[in-house]
């Protein structure tokens, strides 16, 4: 198969449209063609597409930035001799005179499938500008290695922020392509806009359902995603960035794993056994060890939780990695109801509002494990709504 990058190199005629005009590039370290060339390069070795600019994300362009608001400079690319800007330091949106440096933006991200990964945020602030500056936004599309499953609450009105563009559920089923179509149409955006499609995907083919194992090296997208059994697991294991619980950062396995030093990690699978074990279905569930090297209990041995899904033990269909998580809570609370679960302290830059709720747009999901009388069936009922709703509002974004 071949992503929007690698088309847009192999076929001129792609590109011609781009002759004579200036070309921004916005891409991360997971930015590279089939041979792993880093998509900057790769463009400017065309000798046909004159690149001005770069913007990167959060983590950077070329280099990991390890934790969230740890923001990255501006400067100069030595081997190309271009600007390159910050869209995670000390702006999060393209600046008017970082418009100016361009006629065209590629996009080049290679997303998670999950509405808290903050390059789709960094897509919409860039269509806006462009839209505001009458540029041209492309999107060289690439694989939601997750796939298309739904699942999780939409984000609610007034809960928009910088992990939380806009009224999805957790997890979309959308290519960053197809989330830009999106943005286009529910923000009314008057913007030149285009998708290099991919050639071949197939979202619903074992073993990668979503992601072409035999086809593709995965790039950490950014720094804590070192494989594709975490992506699958994140849209459930990045709510526990809203705990006190560690997610596994400082250790190899982050976001796969969940825990901490006072809770005992076989008592937590057990009531979540109990709870629903239709929620658990499609993984397998394991109680670990773990020491982080840095961020939340660093030092500290944590019981903790992994969640496998490697191989046989995977069923794409069956597995739920929000409910799982959010099962993962429940039972905590109700094992120990006096526990401090929600971190209460900045997430994102968001101030005043607990960051599990920033997390989930909205107060539900915490109000229901904290709420002793309410039970799984009681969420099943807020999401299911929510994410049917989704399934038809995005049939007609779907490219492939």
């Amino acid at each position: 198969m071949k992503f929007g990058i690698d088309r847009l190199i192999a076929e001129p005629v792609l590109r011609a449209p781009l002759h004579g005009r200036r070309v921004a590039l916005l891409a991360h370290p997971a930015s590279v063609t089939a041979d792993l060339t880093h998509s900057l390069d790769a463009l400017a070795a065309c000798g046909d597409i004159k690149i001005t600019a770069a913007f990167g994300p959060q983590h950077g362009l070329r280099g990991d930035k390890q934790d969230n608001m740890v923001e990255s400079p501006d400067f100069k690319d030595p081997v190309h001799d271009i600007p390159v800007f910050s869209l995670y330091g000390e702006v999060r949106k393209p600046t008017d005179a970082m418009m100016q440096t361009c006629d065209v933006i590629l996009v080049d991200l290679q997303d998670l499938g999950c509405r808290i990964y903050t390059f789709i945020t960094t897509l919409r602030y860039m269509l806006e500008a462009a839209a505001k500056h009458g540029k041209a936004v492309w999107v060289l599309d690439r694989p939601n290695p997750v796939g298309r499953p739904v699942e999780g609450l939409t984000l609610l009105n007034g809960w928009q922020s910088f992990v939380g563009a806009g009224p999805l559920p957790m997890r979309h089923g959308l290519t960053l392509g197809e989330l830009g179509s999106w943005f286009v149409k529910t923000l009314k955006l008057d913007v030149e806009y285009q998708v290099i499609e991919m050639e071949g995907w197939q979202p619903d083919a074992a073993p990668g359902y979503g992601w072409p194992l035999d086809a593709r090296t995965w790039i950490n997208p950014s720094p804590n995603a070192p494989n594709l059994w975490m992506a699958r697991a994140y849209a459930g294991t990045v709510m526990v960035e809203g705990t006190t619980l560690s997610e596994g950062r400082g250790t190899t396995r982050p976001l796969e794993v969940f825990g901490a030093p006072d809770i005992d990690a076989r008592k937590v699978i057990q009531e979540m056994h109990a709870l629903n074990p239709q929620w658990l279905r499609g993984c397998i569930l394991r109680d670990c060890w773990f020491e982080p090297t840095f961020h939340k209990h660093v030092g500290k041995l944590c019981h903790g939780v992994q969640i496998h899904t490697e191989g046989s033990a995977y069923d794409h269909r069956a597995f739920m990695p929000w409910r799982i998580q959010a099962l993962a809570f429940k039972a905590i609370r109700r094992l120990y109801p006096d526990y401090p679960l929600w971190r209460d302290f900045a997430y994102e830059y968001e101030h005043g509002r607990l960051a599990i709720d920033v997390i989930n747009g909205g107060l539900l999901l915490r109000e229901w494990v904290d709420d002793a009388r309410a039970m799984p069936a009681d969420l099943d009922a807020l999401a299911i709504a929510d994410e049917q709703a989704w399934l038809s509002e995005r049939q007609e974004l779907l490219r492939y």
